[in-house]
């Protein structure tokens, strides 16, 4: 099983119960995931159809992005 650590999503809602903040993101077999923690609604979306970070961001100063 390939699987990536779990980040959080920082001021994201969700959107079945709208709690903020309890989004987590995780890759799994190439697989993006987004799992909330507080009612376990689960999205996802296959890497090649997301814009995950591979985005460009114009007028940001920096971009974190770990690992």
């Amino acid at each position: 099983m390939t699987r990536q650590k779990k980040r959080f999503i920082a001021g994201a809602t969700c959107t079945e119960c709208n709690a903020a903040d309890s989004l987590m993101l995780f890759t799994e077999h190439g697989v993006e995931h987004v799992e909330c923690v507080e009612c376990g609604f689960k999205m996802s979306e296959p890497k090649e159809q997301g814009s995950g970070s591979e985005r460009t961001f114009d007028g940001v100063i920096g971009v974190f992005k770990p690992d």
